[in-house]
């Protein structure tokens, strides 16, 4: 039986309530986004709350963390108070769509590890189906949604597959956001890209690629340059 938690450095995580789990893919996004000099950051579809506790390492910003998930809530929330940063992170449950509807906030960064699947087999449990599809959140949604809540010099980070975020560059030319970042992932140095990494901004820029891998050819080694992007976090490294 796998653990209901994981441990790094200056925070644990419990994931047993909710439906995503601590992974590659939101620690990735966690280490990456730039959030060096944010004053507020916006976590949608924060799940256990890793994404708002690697950020509130990484920076001094105010973080809002949200979710549609009451159980994702919880977590986060209980996640947060055991955390050295409780003071600088606020939960709330409510989607998206209705929190940029409700809100006068604006964000120095949003950053997600959003729903990807858009015509796939659906998982039986219902709160997992809502994590991974976009039915009760759209990339199209996602995209005029931040594109409300973002500062004029705001930026929008997710992680998606590549052909999602490839999909998701287009939507966003046609929405009015940017991308200006892209980062293709690759498991290790005999595969494919799997993952993008996407930062997304207000204006018209061009778009800066490069590649991350993170394993060598020795599986559970990771390159040095995934490494250094990791090590203030992970406990081995």
């Amino acid at each position: 039986m796998s653990n209901t938690w994981f441990k790094f450095k200056q925070f644990t995580v419990s994931h047993d309530k909710c439906a995503m789990k601590v992974g590659v893919d939101g620690v990735t996004l966690g280490v990456w986004a730039d959030v060096a000099e944010a004053k507020k950051v916006l976590d949608v579809g924060c799940g256990s709350g890793l994404i708002s506790l690697m950020i509130a390492q990484r920076c001094d910003a105010q973080i809002t963390a949200i979710d549609i998930d009451n159980q994702s809530i919880i977590q986060t929330a209980e996640n947060v108070d055991n955390s050295p940063w409780k003071d600088r992170i606020k939960t709330q449950p409510i989607s998206l769509q209705e929190y940029a509807r409700v809100t006068s906030d604006r964000f120095d960064v949003i950053i997600s590890n959003p729903p990807f699947f858009n015509n796939s087999l659906k998982n039986p449990s219902e709160s997992r189906t809502t994590a991974r599809h976009t039915d009760s959140l759209s990339h199209e949604d996602l995209l005029m949604c931040s594109r409300k809540l973002l500062h004029p010099d705001g930026k929008l980070c997710l992680i998606l597959p590549v052909e999602e975020g490839n999909a998701c560059i287009e939507t966003g030319k046609e929405t009015g956001l940017f991308c200006s970042k892209k980062v293709s992932i690759f498991p290790n140095s005999s595969k494919p890209a799997k993952r993008l990494l996407l930062e997304f901004i207000l204006s018209e820029t061009a778009c800066v690629e490069r590649n991350l891998t993170i394993e060598t050819d020795v599986r559970n080694q990771y390159t040095p340059e995934y490494t250094n992007l990791v090590k203030d976090f992970y406990l081995k490294l």
